[in-house]
């Protein structure tokens, strides 16, 4: 059922058994799970149905370090989250990722790419994605037109990605939610504060309000905190009456390691004639799945760098394209007219025979960087919680990284004559560690309240249960130890499916 927060009597004490802080892509998908079991779940979205400027403005704040899009922009703040302008990229976090790197400080996470498998397959479905299959055989066998450039798979590999339509979860689930007896959805309800116990053990309570003036109590058994990883860490740090660091923040990790995924232009593929590479190609709204290239576990290791991927874009097309940093700017109408202009661009050449030259663009990983955190300014907002700080801060290993995949891949094609690769100024030198005006990031914001076993290194255990408050747990990609190369939305689902198997055993539910 839906209550709009805006209606209800002021002072209005809202009870349940779960209580879930956001409705996108890993709220919902929560609340999904527990529809038709004997539990009452409250289910707390701060914005309505629609895009609204006043409710975005919420989410304005400052950035320092390195170039960063304005923040009300890089989320959505209404019922469905920012899967309301995603792109639909998926796949599935690689081994390593979840692993022990040596070179890779803090990575390591409390559960392994095994764990999640059963949770990744499930989450294809909220995702309406095909089947759970990420190899690049697979899909050569249902069309034999996707040829693979000739790499030597024990060095570099076909990472496959699927696509969603992308799933807009605020349409596809709106009904559902709504028409479901034990989900108690409420419009217009932004958490301002939470409340403890008087041992600060447990969560008490949450505060809600709104624009009409309107402040409600919310309690419950349980509390999911399911924001995003910028919101997570603010609401926590915001909420510092009993403690004075912000809940789950003893020991001064909430909101660190903020981490997103490197999206640069990086390197040119010249091929000694004109080819489609179908394998590797995307067109947006049709493509089902399609290859990245990778570099393998081993060679990983042997080379101690992070993990990222290539994709190719023809390079008379690329070179008209502006960078994304420069397009997604924080007026929506103008956002919108560049990636317009971007898409008709993309549109515009698509010869039969395909392109002798690419642009080869790069998605990697950030490693995790207690120094790129999230803290408050002294700034509120209207409803009166300090604003959002981003200081994003990369090193040298993220430079080294992307110079050492062309590396890698360049060699590969040299050895088959199949082509030759050129890396792009910016990477030319091995001793210069800054970056270009054009360096990006893909919208992923993740590792704000990273998990681990270990207080001293994590907020959250590896249930996502924040260490110190034995009703609070937290969803989506905050929880990550490690970025990975692929976009987060299929890892954050599954993440959150596991999470709730984990509280419906709590339960006593069947899973």
């Amino acid at each position: 059922m839906h209550i709009d927060a805006r209606n209800l009597d002021n002072n209005t004490l809202i009870e349940g058994d779960i209580c879930i802080i956001g409705a996108g892509a890993a709220g919902i998908s929560m609340a999904l799970e527990w529809i038709n079991t004997p539990y009452k779940v409250i289910l707390l979205e701060g914005g309505g149905f629609e895009y609204e400027a006043q409710m975005q403005d919420l989410y304005k704040g400052k950035t320092t370090g390195q170039r960063y899009y304005p923040l009300e922009s890089a989320r959505l703040h209404y019922f469905g989250g920012t899967t309301g302008h995603w792109a639909g990229f998926c796949s599935p976090m690689d081994p390593i990722d979840f692993k022990k790197r040596d070179w890779v400080p803090l990575s390591g996470w409390p559960i392994q790419r095994e764990d999640l498998d059963p949770f990744y397959e499930r989450a294809q479905t909220n995702l309406d994605l095909g089947p759970y299959e990420y190899t690049s055989n697979y899909w050569q066998q249902k069309d034999n037109s996707l040829n693979s450039l000739p790499f030597n798979e024990k060095v570099v590999f076909n990472k496959i990605w699927q696509f969603s339509p992308p799933t807009r979860f605020g349409a596809k689930y709106k009904d559902t939610i709504v028409n479901a007896s034990n989900i108690h959805l409420y419009t217009y309800a932004n958490v301002t504060n939470i409340t403890a116990n008087e041992s600060v053990s447990a969560i008490k309570e949450v505060t809600i309000k709104n624009f009409a003036g309107k402040q409600h109590t919310v309690k419950a058994k349980y509390f999911v905190m399911a924001c995003c990883a910028i919101q997570n860490a603010r609401v926590l740090l915001a909420s510092n009456k009993q403690a004075p660091k912000g809940l789950g923040n003893d020991n001064d990790l909430v909101g660190r390691h903020f981490m997103e995924h490197l999206e640069i232009k990086s390197a040119e593929l010249w091929l000694p004639k004109p080819e489609i590479l179908k394998l590797y190609a995307l067109e947006y709204g049709k493509t089902k799945a399609r290859a990245e290239l990778a570099i393998t576990e081993e060679m990983q290791r042997a080379h101690k760098i992070l993990n990222g991927t290539a994709s190719f874009e023809p390079l008379e097309v690329a070179k008209r394209e502006p960078a994304f940093i420069d397009l997604w700017t924080a007026d929506p109408d103008e956002r919108e007219k560049n990636m317009r202009n971007f898409e008709k661009l993309e549109d515009q050449s698509n010869p039969k025979n395909g392109y002798s030259s690419y642009q080869l663009f790069t998605r990697i990983e950030q490693a995790p960087n207690p120094a790129s955190r999230i803290t408050l300014d002294t700034e509120t907002d209207a409803l009166g919680v300090p604003r959002a700080m981003l200081h994003w801060e990369l090193t040298s290993l993220e430079k080294r990284s992307i110079r050492q995949i062309y590396e890698i891949i360049g060699q590969q094609l040299g050895i088959t004559s199949k082509g030759r690769v050129r890396l792009m100024d910016y990477l030319q030198d091995e001793k210069d560690n800054s970056w270009p005006e054009f360096t990006g990031g893909g919208w992923h914001h993740m590792g704000t309240t990273r998990l681990s076993n270990d207080a001293k290194t994590g907020v959250v255990d590896a249930d996502c249960k924040a260490h110190g408050l034995n009703n609070l747990y937290i969803a989506g990609s905050s929880c990550y130890v490690t970025a990975g190369a692929p976009n987060p939305t299929l890892t954050l689902v599954a993440l959150t499916l596991r999470l709730s198997d984990h509280l419906k055993t709590k339960a006593g539910i069947a899973v």
